[in-house]
């Protein structure tokens, strides 16, 4: 696995099925990852408390953050960390998928990234833990060439 660690921060269990998405492409790229439940608007202290234990150790640290509605949690993870947030709100047919602009509408210097997608996310924690350790950028260059080859495979037989 790798030398460093994802750390997905759920806002509440109804998030898991989201969470053991992420958490399966992160293992398909070789990255460690910890499930952590906490939400922003019940618990914030304990939600702070989960940011500072594992912003504050060692290893390099990206945290995913995974809540829907309004998504408190992106940006209180965001601008209490000094590591990398990445936003992955689950989908929601209410208002009609308005509820995603909390993730991406925060005030200056709160500026976790937002991505849609479970296997997107994990890519990206994955390119950033890969800047310092190199089976993670292996991992990450080879999901991309298969993702390509994938392409080039339902090409197949096609003229040029």
């Amino acid at each position: 696995m790798s030398n460093g660690k994802v750390v997905i921060l759920a806002g509440s269990p109804s998030d898991d099925p989201w969470v053991d998405k992420i958490e399966k492409y992160l293992g398909d790229l070789g990255v460690d990852s910890i499930r952590r439940i906490a939400s922003a608007h019940r618990v914030p202290e304990k939600a702070l408390e989960i940011l500072r234990l594992y912003d504050n150790d060692d290893t390099p640290t990206v945290f995913i953050t995974v809540a829907g509605m309004s998504d408190a949690l992106s940006g209180l993870s965001d601008a209490n960390v000094a590591s990398p947030v990445i936003a992955c709100p689950p989908r929601s047919e209410e208002f009609a998928q308005l509820d995603v602009l909390s993730s991406m509408r925060t005030p200056p210097g709160v500026g976790p990234m937002v991505t849609l997608e479970p296997a997107n996310a994990a890519l990206s924690a994955a390119k950033i833990l890969g800047l310092n350790d190199p089976a993670v950028r292996i991992a990450v260059q080879a999901n991309q060439r298969a993702r390509a080859q994938k392409v080039l495979d339902a090409d197949r037989g096609h003229p040029s």
